[in-house]
């Protein structure tokens, strides 16, 4: 068990309030800017009490390094349409792995890769 959790995650965007404003609109995400003038910095604590995990991915050379975050969210494909409503693109569209797993990776307006999903259903 690692004993250096993964706590934070950070967008930025040469256009933070239409970022703010995707991610408030898409998610329920709430803002308040803690940086000083021409520095905003605008927090969110995201996904309340509830912490996020990881993993590493081997590209193989077939695609440039990246970081991401994925947001779990209850249903995918309605999570894509109203991203694409706000300004965002699709860019891998909807996938369900074989042990249930649904997911998808889009854009924000400002440029900004990130990817929601729906874990299997429990039994």
């Amino acid at each position: 068990m690692s004993t250096t959790p993964i706590t934070w995650f950070e967008i930025g965007s040469d256009r933070p309030e239409v970022a703010e404003t995707f991610y408030r609109e898409l998610f329920g995400w709430t803002f308040e800017e803690q940086g000083g003038p021409g520095a905003s910095y605008r927090q969110t604590t995201a996904g309340g009490e509830r912490g996020i995990g990881g993993a590493i991915r081997a590209t193989n050379g077939a695609s440039p390094n990246y970081a991401i975050f994925y947001a779990e969210v209850t249903d995918v494909a309605e999570t894509c349409r109203r991203a694409e409503a706000a300004g965002g693109k699709v860019l891998v569209p909807v996938k369900t792995t074989p042990a249930g797993l649904t997911f998808a990776q889009l854009l924000d307006p400002s440029g900004n890769h990130f990817g929601v999903f729906t874990p299997p259903a429990t039994a």
